[in-house]
């Protein structure tokens, strides 16, 4: 492994320059003997050349880390506080360059890669403003007779070292809820980034380091499965982050014994339509939730349950929503769906598709695969059996069921194996309050559809969706330690 400079562009066959980009490893970008290459999901063009990290790379990264933690824990909040709100602005100035970028390794539409840049801006200006708000709290001891006389309170401190592991399917975003709310606590991070979306990844990390951040406390690796093992095995990580597919969470829960986790998992994003629900908007909701970025969220609508007496004026209003959506060049801003992140994550839902229709669904539109590129399906006749509605689809397709009693329909959903967010629209408060009392799921969302999202707020799922929540300030609470003061007077 030697050092390099920043990333430097090298010829392409066709298209735009290929981006070689490097590791971050104790404030120095270091380059691999291997490299691996991302390629454009709709054109094929290489896009990124990548080093590929070892178990070697990580260890060194992760020795660094621990070199670096105990001079992030001395920074003082608000020099954490200024690194991270310079990051916000430097985010700003570069969004469009940075989204066009996730566009073409992704193929996420553009509009939408610049939107997630640009709302990254509100995660890492968060990110600072609760550095200066990490708070104890004062312990009433005379309660008790042994207590009297003594006074306590309780501290928090950085855990030292974060291990975090991000996806492709909101790179840039999702890397600034780990990095930031770490470094706002007063650790030093070691971010092994996806191999789909690695660029993104690397242009954050130069945005933190023209930030000001001190060598160390952010490392960035790059690299596959080997890399991603030997982060979460490595017992100088205090703590591990991870958001990404429930086995794959199930993987590093088995592995990292008693250090603790925060697993952001897998969802099956549901929602219930109850009958007295304005049907034209939460048609209009669902059928563009369920397709955005080509249906590659944990949240995204993937089944909705809908009451017998609107369900065939939601099926309509779904589908006519979703005949209006613009499939094609993920560069064109015209363009509403892109394509999946490969051509195999394609051929797998237009298999599940395919499944459910010869197990007796109704296809009414899409579901026309090529290449990487799947148009917007909507599938009826689902039972609660097949894959479409029981597992995690990740792709751009609504199944919609029918439902008579409203109990039911919370049965069904509190069966899953997922809880991550339910929507339901409904005028009632009575059955507000019973859903919200009901479903097993770590959010419910009023009026609106699963898909919903604003990153000051606590995320996170129950059950096979996760361990611990988002949001920068409930990070930062996962990644502090607790410390009791007692004093004897």
């Amino acid at each position: 492994m030697t050092n390099a400079p920043h990333p430097d562009r090298i010829s392409s066959s066709a298209g735009e320059p290929v981006l070689a980009i490097r590791h971050l490893i104790g404030g120095e970008w270091r380059d691999s003997d291997t490299h691996a290459e991302v390629r454009d999901p709709y054109r094929g063009e290489v896009v990124t050349r990548v080093p590929q990290g070892t178990a070697a790379s990580v260890d060194e990264a992760v020795a660094s880390a621990v070199e670096a933690a105990p001079r992030v824990a001395a920074m003082p909040a608000y020099k954490r506080a200024a690194i991270l709100q310079r990051a916000a602005e430097l985010i700003v100035e570069r969004a469009d360059d940075i989204g066009r970028l996730m566009s073409r390794e992704t193929g996420k539409a553009v509009k939408d890669a610049i939107g997630e840049v640009r709302r990254s801006q509100d995660t890492m200006t968060l990110s600072a403003q609760e550095a200066v708000r990490i708070e104890g709290a004062h312990i009433p001891l005379d309660s008790s007779e042994m207590g009297a006389g003594k006074i306590a309170f309780m501290l928090r401190f950085p855990v030292g070292v974060v291990g975090a592991i991000t996806p492709f399917n909101a790179p840039f975003n999702l890397a600034c809820h780990k990095v930031g709310p770490s470094f706002a606590a007063g650790n030093a991070t070691v971010l092994k980034a996806p191999p789909q979306a690695a660029g993104v990844v690397h242009l954050l990390a130069e945005i933190m380091v023209d930030a000001g951040i001190p060598a160390g406390a952010l490392n960035v690796v790059h690299g596959g499965r080997e890399a991603g093992q030997a982060l979460v095995r490595n017992p100088r990580v205090d703590f591990v982050t991870f958001t990404g597919s429930t086995p794959a969470g199930a993987e590093i829960k088995a592995t990292t014994g008693l250090r603790r986790v925060a697993l952001e998992l897998g969802g099956n994003g549901q929602t219930i339509v109850h009958e007295d629900a304005d049907i034209d908007a939460a048609a209009k909701v669902c059928a563009r939730n369920a397709m955005r970025i080509a249906g590659q969220s944990c949240i995204s609508v993937q089944s909705v349950l809908v009451h017998r007496s609107r369900y065939d004026a939601f099926v309509s209003g779904v589908v006519a929503e979703v005949r209006q959506i613009k499939c094609g060049d993920p560069l064109d801003p015209a363009t509403d769906l892109g394509t999946l992140i490969d051509e195999a994550a394609a051929k797998r839902v237009e298999a599940w598709i395919g499944e459910a229709v010869q197990g007796g669904a109704t296809l009414h539109v899409g579901g026309t695969r090529n290449g990487a590129q799947l148009t917007p399906a909507v599938l009826t006749d689902v039972r609660p059996d097949m894959k479409m509605f029981c597992d995690e689809v990740f792709g751009p397709a609504i199944s919609i069921l029918a439902y008579d009693d409203l109990d039911a329909a919370f049965a069904l959903v509190n069966a899953g194996q997922f809880g991550l967010q339910t929507g339901i629209f409904t005028r009632s408060n009575e059955v507000t309050m019973r859903a919200v009392r009901t479903l097993r799921t770590g959010g419910v969302i009023i009026n609106g559809s699963s898909t919903w999202r604003t990153d000051q707020l606590a995320y996170g799922g129950v059950k096979n969706s996760g361990i611990g929540r988002e949001g920068p300030r409930y990070a930062i609470r996962d990644m502090t330690d607790e410390r009791l003061v007692l004093f004897n007077m």
